[in-house]
């Protein structure tokens, strides 16, 4: 869905949307299991090009645990404040002397912004960096491949090509 410029010149626009699962074009490894619904508002200022986006998304993701592979779920419930520039106004921040708030400002090419690419990336954003199925996951033997959330194995890990051991037999 596209925002365009000539919708908002009249006054802020309210945004009711929703996008089914399979709509976004999450990361290798993340399914949206849950219609991602998103409630703000769009506000345009014409002295500056500047396009404001605020309001609230939710959405159910599905991942792959970091560290035993299970399925993670993630519920999402999250706000926004976005503001996108014209990329023509994009100029370095050393050029210019932007304060700290002013650089996190993104932007937008033509007359228009690509909702469905700027909710994507919320949603990417919105995700833990570390994405386990729970806090304190033990992951898998890397040896034989077990989950040791379920069993423990009796592998040993024995180091392949240890390149402290001069070190450690100068110490002693």
């Amino acid at each position: 869905m596209l925002l365009t410029v000539r919708d908002l010149e009249f006054g802020p626009r309210p945004i009711a949307l929703q996008f089914l699962p399979g709509n976004l074009e999450l990361e290798e490894g993340l399914r949206q299991t849950s219609p991602l619904v998103v409630e703000g508002e769009a506000r345009y200022s014409a002295a500056l090009g500047e396009i404001q986006l605020r309001g609230r998304f939710t959405v159910n993701v599905e991942g792959d645990c970091d560290r035993c592979l299970n399925i993670c779920r993630f519920p999402l419930d999250s706000t926004f404040a976005l503001t996108y520039l014209p990329a023509e106004a994009n100029v370095p921040p050393e050029e210019t002397g932007l304060d700290e708030e002013a650089v996190e400002v993104a932007f937008y090419e033509g007359d228009s912004l690509d909702l469905r690419e700027v909710f994507r990336e919320q949603v990417l954003l919105a995700l833990p960096m570390q994405r386990l199925c729970r806090e304190n996951c033990h992951g898998l033997c890397p040896v034989c491949g077990a989950n040791w959330n379920e069993r423990e194995c009796a592998c040993t890990t024995a180091d392949a090509d240890d390149r402290w051991s001069a070190l450690r037999a100068w110490k002693q």
